[in-house]
C-alpha cells in the first residue's frame, strides 16, 4: 500500500526562487504549493495543512519569522525551514527558539537543500506510521475496555482472565484513580454470571445509619419512614455481581452482616425474621491498606480473609508509564469523537511534559487533563499551551525536581538539558531515558550525538 503524500509549501516573494526550488525539490510522493506572497502562502497552509513549510526570511509584508510564528501557533508539529541572504547568529537563535526546524543561507546549494527536505520528508513519513501503528497497537492492547502493553497491566489482565470463570469474592486494591471499576466489570464481563446484573454501591457514598437497608432491605415499620418493603442490592443483584466500592469505609457493624451474607448466601431484611437465599458472586475494591486496618481494629480481620481468597492489584500509572502514549492515543480518540474534532495526536513537546508529570491522579487525572487539552486544542495536534495551567506553569518544585527552563534559554539548550536529565535519572540507561522522553533510541542517540552527550 503507498504512503500518504507528503505536502511542502514554499514562500518566496521573488518568481524565479519559487522556480527554482520547486524543481529542485520536485520528487515523488511530494505535493508542493507555492506563494510569492506570505499572506498567500499562510492561506495555504491553513487550507492544505502541510507537513513541511520552507520560507524566505525577508519578504515585504510579512517577514519569515512572522510567518513562523503564524504556521507554529497553528500547528507546532509542521517543520518550517527558513531561508536568508541576511544571515545572522542572532536571528538564527530567534527562529531556533521560536520553532525553526532549519535555518539557511541564500544561495543554498542544491544538494544541500535536498538533503535538509529529504530528512524532513523521511521525519513526516516515520510520525505518520507512529500514528497509524499507535492506532493499531491500541486496538491491539485493548481488553474489556481498558489499555495497555506494560507488563504490569499485562500482568493484571492475565490474573483477571484466569480468576473471572471461578471467583465468589475478589478483592480489587488500588490508588484512587487507577480503574477499579473498569477492572471490575472485566471480572463481571467474562464470568459465567454476565448476563446478570452488575450493581455498584459506593460505600464511602453511604449514611451510616442506612447502609444495612441499602444492602440488605428492610420490612415495612422497621424504623421510622420505612413506610413500605424495600429490597437490598444483594437481592436486586442475585444471579449477577454486586461491586462494593471503597469498601474500607464501610461500618463495622455492616461488615459483621456482610461476612454473614458471604458465609450463608443469604441476607435479612432490616426488621425481618426470615432470610432469603441469595446467588451473589461479590467484587470488593478499596485505595486503602486493609491489613494495616485490620491492625488498626479498623476492618475485621475475619471479613478481610474472606474478601482477600483472591487479591488483585490495579497498577498505578506511575507503576505503568510506558502505557501513556497509548492511552493518550486512546482518549484523545474518545474525545475528538465527542467534541467532533479532527485531532491526530500531540506534539512531542508536550509527550515530554505528560511523560515528567508525576500523576498522583493516575488515568482519572490524565483523562481530565487530555479531555481539557481536546477541548481547548484549534489545530489537531494538541500542543502545551492546550494542557491545564499546573502542567505548564508549575507553581511548587519538591526536592530533587528540576526548574523550569529560563526564558531566555534557546530550544536547543531546552532539549539539551531534558536529554541530560533523562539520561542521569535512567543512570545512563538509553533505552529508560529514550522511554521517558517518549522517542526512540535512535533519536536519543542522534540527538544526544548533536548535543555532545554521547
Amino acid at each position: 500500500m503507498s504512503e500518504p503524500r507528503i505536502k511542502l509549501v514554499i514562500i518566496d516573494d521573488n518568481p524565479g526562487s519559487l522556480e527554482f526550488l520547486s524543481t529542485a525539490l520536485s520528487q515523488n510522493g511530494l505535493e508542493i504549493f507555492t506563494a510569492d506572497d506570505p499572506e498567500e502562502g499562510l492561506e495555504i497552509v491553513y487550507r492544505e495543512h502541510p507537513e513541511i513549510v520552507l520560507t524566505d526570511l525577508v519578504m515585504p509584508r510579512r517577514s519569515g519569522l512572522e510567518v513562523l510564528e503564524k504556521v507554529v501557533e497553528f500547528d507546532p508539529a509542521i517543520d518550517v525551514v527558513l531561508m536568508t541572504a541576511h544571515y545572522s547568529s542572532e536571528s538564527a537563535v530567534e527562529a531556533i527558539r521560536k520553532g525553526a526546524s532549519d535555518y539557511l543561507n541564500k544561495p543554498v546549494q542544491v544538494s544541500v537543500l535536498r538533503e535538509r527536505i529529504s530528512t524532513l520528508i523521511d521525519e513526516a513519513r516515520k510520525r505518520q506510521r507512529v500514528l497509524s501503528a499507535d492506532t493499531h497497537l491500541k486496538n491491539a492492547a485493548q481488553f474489556e475496555g481498558m489499555v495497555g502493553r506494560s507488563p504490569a497491566i499485562w500482568d493484571m489482565f492475565a490474573r483477571i482472565r484466569r480468576v473471572a470463570p471461578h471467583f465468589r469474592t475478589v478483592l480489587l486494591t488500588g490508588d484512587t484513580g487507577t480503574g477499579k471499576e473498569l477492572a471490575a466489570r472485566a471480572l463481571y464481563q467474562l464470568s459465567p454470571v454476565s448476563r446478570g446484573r452488575f450493581v455498584v454501591l459506593n460505600c464511602s457514598a453511604v449514611v451510616e445509619t442506612l447502609f444495612e437497608s441499602e444492602l440488605f432491605g428492610h420490612v415495612r415499620g422497621s424504623f421510622t419512614g420505612a413506610n413500605q418493603d424495600k429490597i437490598g442490592l444483594f437481592e436486586y443483584a442475585d444471579k449477577g455481581v454486586i461491586f462494593l466500592d471503597e469498601i474500607g469505609d464501610m461500618p463495622l457493624g455492616t461488615q459483621a452482616k456482610l461476612l454473614r451474607t458471604l458465609q450463608n448466601q443469604e441476607v435479612l431484611r432490616v426488621g425481618s425474621l426470615s432470610p432469603r437465599k441469595v446467588d451473589v458472586r461479590v467484587i470488593a475494591a478499596t485505595n486503602r491498606d486493609l491489613r494495616e486496618a485490620v491492625s488498626e481494629k479498623q476492618f475485621r480481620e475475619d471479613l478481610f480473609y474472606r474478601l482477600s481468597m483472591v487479591e488483585i492489584h490495579i497498577p498505578s500509572l506511575d507503576e505503568r508509564k510506558e502505557d501513556i502514549p497509548l492511552l493518550t492515543t486512546h482518549f484523545i480518540e474518545k474525545f475528538a469523537g465527542q467534541f467532533h474534532k479532527e485531532i491526530h495526536g500531540v506534539t512531542q513537546r508536550a509527550q515530554i511534559v505528560l511523560a515528567r508529570h508525576d500523576w498522583p491522579g493516575n488515568i482519572r487525572e490524565l483523562e481530565n487533563v487530555l479531555g481539557h487539552a481536546c477541548m481547548m486544542v484549534l489545530g489537531d495536534m494538541i500542543d502545551v499551551k492546550d494542557l491545564p495551567d499546573y502542567l505548564r506553569i508549575p507553581h511548587a518544585h519538591h526536592a530533587g525536581e528540576t526548574l523550569p527552563v529560563e526564558e531566555n534559554s534557546s530550544f536547543e539548550q531546552h532539549e539539551k538539558r531534558l536529554i541530560a536529565e533523562a539520561l542521569s535519572r535512567a543512570e545512563g540507561n538509553q533505552s529508560k531515558a529514550a522511554r521517558e522522553l517518549q522517542i526512540g533510541r535512535d533519536a536519543l542517540r542522534y540527538k544526544m550525538k548533536k548535543h555532545g552527550l554521547l
